[in-house]
């Protein structure tokens, strides 16, 4: 299969409003189309069809039992997906949509083929706030199943480039809106049944302080951390290792929380430093991501090292991430140690993503 690729940045507004109807009529025609969101990439179909649903699995080698997200441009088709959305999501919708937020309802019954729901009762859905993502939904005049579009298991893509990379000859198209905005995926809340509680099932693109002053009546609360072992997933991206590279990562970690910062990151350098001499020794290529600046007097024996900015500018970090860790695939290296971030605000979804990517590996220091 040939992938087609529209680059609208260098189209006309007339050239792109044609890419956009031909990708919206391969939608309708099952076809599957990646396309910029502002958090990362998606992998789109038409989330009625099960051919077409079956076709994303198959491309993306994604495991059936993980279902996937819907994504719409009018409020109208939340009512049409969903068997009973209630007033704390009708609030959450009109404070975050369109915008990185996924709200896990109750399907209604026929609204998805099973394969989107992987035959749990509730469907995922968010409305993007990307213009290109929107206007390709309205075209296509249906709700759009979209994953991540990348390999199962491997860093998300923020860029068309990143979509090629992993996909070309899988799917059918790509709509090639620039780089994807905010670097992390949307963020999947369910509201309890007793309407008390926001349970964060996947930490994103909105923090935990949003949620809460957008209903400080509400409890939120975390269920992320024991995502990774729930024998069934309550919604996409809580099962299986995902986000990581070829080489081994190994998240680096202060155990001591009374250590100041400049303590607890000289604790973490120093185990990497030891970590790096170890392994130089082997002839291992080796890696090191880090936020904040190279520490005086390097990181001898590190091959690449990488910067995601200062630890208290995370949006920075969710930014650059997944680029960062293809860049270690890119550069060969065998062995990764990941500096931790704090994990509030954004910092929060960066972290849960490292430690996604690490598949367990996490050193106390």
């Amino acid at each position: 299969m040939e992938t087609k690729v529209w680059q609208l940045a260098a189209c006309t507004p007339e050239q792109a409003e044609r890419a956009v109807a031909e990708a919206a009529a391969l939608l309708r025609e099952g076809g599957i189309v990646a396309f910029p969101t502002e958090t990362v990439y998606g992998l789109g179909a038409d989330a009625r069809n099960g051919a077409a649903v079956a076709g994303i699995f198959a491309a993306k080698g994604r495991p059936q039992d993980n279902p996937l997200i819907v994504h719409i441009a009018e409020m109208a088709q939340a009512d049409a997906l969903a068997a009973e959305v209630g007033p704390v999501e009708r609030a959450l919708m009109a404070r975050f949509w369109p915008g990185p937020l996924t709200l896990v309802l109750p399907v209604r019954p026929g609204a998805v083929c099973e394969a989107v729901t992987a035959g749990l009762d509730t469907v995922g859905v968010r409305m993007p706030a990307h213009p290109l993502a929107l206007r390709l939904i309205r075209a296509a005049g249906l709700p759009v199943a979209a994953p991540s579009a990348n390999r199962s298991g491997r860093p998300s893509p923020t860029t068309a480039a990143h979509v090629l990379a992993d996909l070309d000859g899988r799917i059918a198209a790509v709509l090639d809106g620039g780089p994807a905005g905010i670097g992390v995926e949307s963020t999947v809340v369910r509201v309890d049944e007793a309407g008390r509680r926001i349970h964060v099932l996947r930490p994103g693109g909105v923090t935990a302080d949003e949620l809460f002053r957008a209903a400080p009546h509400m409890d939120i609360v975390d269920r992320s951390e024991s995502a990774a072992d729930a024998a069934v997933p309550r919604s996409p991206g809580m099962k299986y290792t995902h986000y990581a590279p070829r080489g081994a990562l190994t998240v680096v970690r202060c155990g001591d929380p009374a250590a100041s910062p400049a303590e607890a990151r000289e604790r973490i350098l120093r185990h990497i430093r030891r970590e790096l001499r170890a392994l130089g020794e082997r002839g291992a290529k080796t890696g090191v991501l880090l936020f904040g600046m190279e520490p005086a007097g390097g990181l001898d024996g590190a091959d690449v090292v990488l910067d995601l900015g200062p630890a208290d500018r995370p949006e920075e970090a969710a930014r650059r991430l997944y680029a960062a860790l293809r860049h270690f695939d890119d550069a060969g290296a065998e062995v990764i140690f990941a500096e931790a971030l704090p994990e509030t605000g954004l910092g929060r979804a960066v972290m849960n993503r490292l430690y996604k990517a690490a598949g367990g590996r996490v050193t106390d220091v």
